[in-house]
Parts: structure tokens; sequence; C-alpha cells
């Protein structure tokens, strides 16, 4: 009879363990190369913060703010908060940290778990995982063309291609505010609920990310940001497009777009794959000219994106592809007898010195056992060392593809095991 542990992990919080925890680094990883191939440093934020940092800077009228954050005292009865998205930590740091004194932009990339209290279903997680990067302290639309454009070669160099990228701007203090007041004024004039009205009255704009379909339907003449640009804002979006345009980054512009964060300004763009159904976007973000000031810092612009690794890999899925090898080691090591087992513990060593994987078969188990073992290990060569191979100072080496067998001296199996694997 199996015995099963009395727990399991919180609703709406997935595992990743052996073999598939394998693509999950392979996409995490995959999402990060182009980041810090563009020069950008690791930074690691803290889980929870004060919670006052998420609620100025995501926006109090947003859904995460209001609905889905993990906020909870401690036991200094302060405040915090389980990290529901990464630009504001990252803002913080660099404040406190002065990188914002230094060399500008501020360029850095992370990953981790972000934490929303959602309704649990496929691609939407409690505990979700992203990798992002910022580029903090200047205001140029090349730089947010390479941060698009890094987010672009992290999906395509993990295989993927069904999927879209949708740009659009929210403009700037320069043409935002007059936007808003006419906005208002034709939400105003609809028979909106009064918690719609309250949505309109804080943030217009979340208005028209309202998912129902009768409020789709009021809104569908709404007037839009990116017919309302000022020159400079008009002037910015279109040196974006151009950028994109000379990388070879294909886009669609949605005037409709509205990111689920209160400090996106000027260009924003999601990335949209349409074979995971409702939860279609799988990463997206914005420039954010004005937090680092409204987070108490200098009144530096800011530009970045977060990027799903759950997300990611269920568009992988869905076009049929995988990252990663579920493979634990490389070489699988069988030793027959205790004297045998004694050496191959050494050989194992001296191929991982060499920056080979590998793994042994350990407990005394058989000759069958082991090679099941070994085949299970994903390997893609198993050693073999019996009494007799000790004697000849020599091991057995076995390709797991082609099921072929030789013996080699045993001082050269590193060199040997090397060769095979690059070959």
């Amino acid at each position: 009879m199996t015995k099963t542990s009395s727990f399991s992990a919180p609703k709406g919080v997935p595992d990743y363990v052996p073999p598939g925890s394998a693509e999950f680094v392979a996409v995490r990883d995959g999402l990060l190369r182009a980041a810090r191939l563009a020069g950008y440093g690791h930074i690691e934020l803290p889980v929870f913060e004060d919670t006052g940092l998420f609620a100025r800077g995501v926006g109090e009228s947003t859904d995460v703010v209001t609905k889905e954050m993990y906020t909870f005292p401690d036991r200094g009865d302060r405040s915090v908060t389980l990290r529901p998205e990464g630009t504001a930590g990252v803002m913080r740091a660099v404040i406190e940290h002065g990188l914002d004194r230094g060399q500008l932009p501020v360029k850095v990339c992370y990953a981790g778990p972000f934490f929303r209290y959602e309704r649990p279903q496929a691609g939407r997680y409690r505990q979700l995982q992203q990798v992002g990067i910022e580029a903090i302290g200047v205001d140029d639309p090349a730089l947010d063309a390479e941060v698009i454009a890094i987010a672009d070669a992290g999906f395509r160099g993990l295989g993927l291609d069904g999927f879209r990228l949708e740009v659009t701007s929210l403009g700037d203090e320069t043409c935002r505010p007059q936007y808003r007041e006419l906005l208002q004024e034709f939400l105003f004039g609809l028979p909106l609920d009064e918690e719609t009205k309250r949505r309109a009255q804080l943030n217009p704009l979340r208005v028209l990310d309202d998912k129902r379909p009768e409020v789709r339907a009021m809104t569908a003449d709404a007037p839009l940001m990116i017919d309302h640009l000022s020159e400079s804002a008009k002037a910015h979006f279109e040196q974006v497009l151009g950028h994109l345009e000379a990388l070879g980054v294909p886009y669609v512009v949605n005037p409709r777009m509205v990111r689920g964060l209160d400090y996106y300004t000027k260009t924003t763009f999601e990335f949209v794959h349409d074979g995971l159904g409702a939860q279609s976007g799988i990463g997206g973000g914005g420039r954010y000219d004005g937090l680092m000031a409204e987070l108490g810092g200098q009144p530096l612009s800011g530009i970045g994106f977060g990027l799903g690794v759950d997300r990611t890999m269920l568009a992988l899925a869905a076009e049929g592809k995988s990252a990663g090898s579920p493979a634990r080691c490389e070489v699988f090591g069988v030793p027959l007898g205790d004297a045998a087992k004694q050496r191959l513990v050494v050989v194992a060593a001296q191929l991982r010195a060499a920056g080979i994987r590998v793994d042994l078969a350990y407990g005394g188990r058989g000759v069958k056992g082991s090679m099941k073992a070994a085949d299970r290990s994903g390997a893609r060569f198993t050693l073999v060392l019996g009494d007799r191979d000790l004697a000849e100072n020599t091991v057995g080496l076995k390709d797991m593809a082609t099921g072929d067998q030789r013996q080699i001296p045993l001082p050269e199996v590193v060199g040997v095991i090397r060769e095979s694997l690059a070959g």
C-alpha cells in the first residue's frame, strides 16, 4: 500500500520536480540570456517588502493592490506584503543603494517567485515565476527598443515563434492629464455600476481594461490615448517603432492596450500567445517615468519587463516544443562490487571536476537494477566496472543511444568521455 503525505502544496502553487524541472530551469535561464548579453547585472530582491511600497508603486486603484496582494502584519506589527511584481522593489533597491548616483542607465535583471491571490487556472498561479529586467535613468527610444528586443530574443531563443508583440503609447505628463479628463467625461456619461464609476474616478484607464462584455461594448467608442499624444510623446513612440523595425522585431500597434499596473507611461507592450486561451499574455512591460520620484528618489525615467516562466512553458507545449534536457547526468557509473565502487567514486569526482555531470548506482543493487537506473537517469554513457576490469586497469564504456560497449584504460576516462560528448 502506497503511503501518501498528509500535506500538499498550497492551492495555486505549482511544484517543479525532476525530470520536468529541467525545462523550468532551461526556460528561466533562456529568458535571461539575452539580458546578460546586453550588460544587465543580477539583482536579488527581498520576497517581502513594506506594504506601502507596493501601494504607492503599483497603484492603489489596481486589482493587484486592492484584491490580490498577500499582506499580513509581522511579529513587530509592521504591515508587509509578499512581492506581487518586481519593478517597485528594484526601484527601492536602486534608491536605497545609490545606484542612480552612478553610471546611467542602471541595468539589472532578476528571476524568482511573485505572489498574487488569484483564482488558480492554467497559466495563472498564486505563486508565479517571472524573469524581469529594468533599465533606469535614461529616456531614450533606442533603450525602449533594446528592452523589447531582449524579450523577443529570449522567447525566440527557446524556439517559440507563435507569439505576437503588441505595443502602444500611454502618453506622458504633457498629454495624460488632458486625456484623463476627456476619458472621464466619456465614462461618466455611461450607465456604469458604482464600483466601475469609482474606478473611473481613480484611474479611468482601468475601465478600458474591464473584461466584462457589457462594459467592453459600452467603451467600444471611448477616446484612445494613442490618438491624443503630445508631439513629444508621439515622436518618442515613432522612434521606438523605427528602432524595432531596424532590429527586425515584428510588432502590431494595439491602441486599446491597458497594462495591469498604474506606473506605465509612454512605451507599453505585451507579448501574446493565442495558444494559451484566456491567459494569453506571456510577458510584457513598459516605461515608468514617474515611478522613482513617487517612491522618494530622483525624477529619473525607466523601462522594463516581466516575462512569465510558467506561461512560456505552456506556450512551448502549445507549439509542441520543449526546452532543456530531462537527463540528470551525462555519465552513469555502475560498480560491480565494493572495490569497484571505491574506484568509481574517484573516477566520478574526476569527471565532475572536468565539468561533466555524473551519477552512480548506490546501495549495492545488482547489474540489472543498476542498468535500469542508468537508463532512467538519461545519461549518454554508462561506465561499468568490475573486479576483472580493475585488474586490467580498464572500464567498460557503453553508449546508451547505440548500445555499443568498449573497454577503455581507466587513466584515460576523462579525456575519452569529454571527446565522445563533444562529438
